[in-house]
């Protein structure tokens, strides 16, 4: 038994190496990923719905509260509130910042946290707080997570801890490994 799951890990490790840091599915403090087949578009148009708008045109910001979806090409981000913070010289968005119960979905990844940032010039967006990062059938959790939208790739910080299954076993049973 052992032996079929050292192998079928072994026939594995090529195809997640490059989600994985080099000490496989164990704790770590940091971890490269990629975030999505679909890299983001920062220049593209960015849509917010919810159920109130705060506008303080003094300090440039808007407070969406309520079931807040923010879309922007195929990336979606949901949150309970999201602050946004426009140029001080355009009426163009800066950053975004949202909180309570953050959710960002971009292809088929999808992140979970308490809080994120969006710097929409540059593209990144930092998750922080009990980070959940969902890949097909692999898990990562973290305290803070940094995607680049422009390239596609990210990068776990804090705590770094990964789940996988790799594919079924020459005798047909799934293997499961788990730090």
């Amino acid at each position: 038994m052992m032996r079929r799951y050292i192998l079928a890990l072994a026939m594995m490790l090529p195809f997640w190496q490059p989600l994985m840091p080099p000490a496989l599915a164990q704790e770590a403090d940091t971890a490269a990923i990629t975030f999505g087949g679909l890299k983001g578009d920062p220049k593209a148009p960015v849509t917010v719905t919810s159920e109130s708008l705060t506008v303080d045109e003094a300090a440039r910001t808007a407070v969406f509260t309520g079931n807040v979806l923010v879309v922007q090409g195929e990336m979606r981000l949901s949150a309970a509130e999201v602050r946004v913070e426009y140029e001080t010289d355009a009426d163009r968005i800066a950053r975004l910042w949202a909180t309570g119960g953050v959710l960002l979905v971009n292809a088929k990844d999808a992140a979970q946290s308490q809080k994120a940032e969006y710097v929409i010039d540059t593209g990144i967006v930092t998750m922080t707080g009990d980070v959940v990062l969902s890949q097909g059938p692999a898990t990562f959790t973290a305290q803070t997570f940094i995607a680049d939208m422009k390239t596609g790739l990210g990068q776990l910080q804090g705590g770094v801890k990964s789940t996988f299954i790799p594919s079924a076993g020459t005798d047909g049973e799934t293997q499961k490994a788990a730090p």
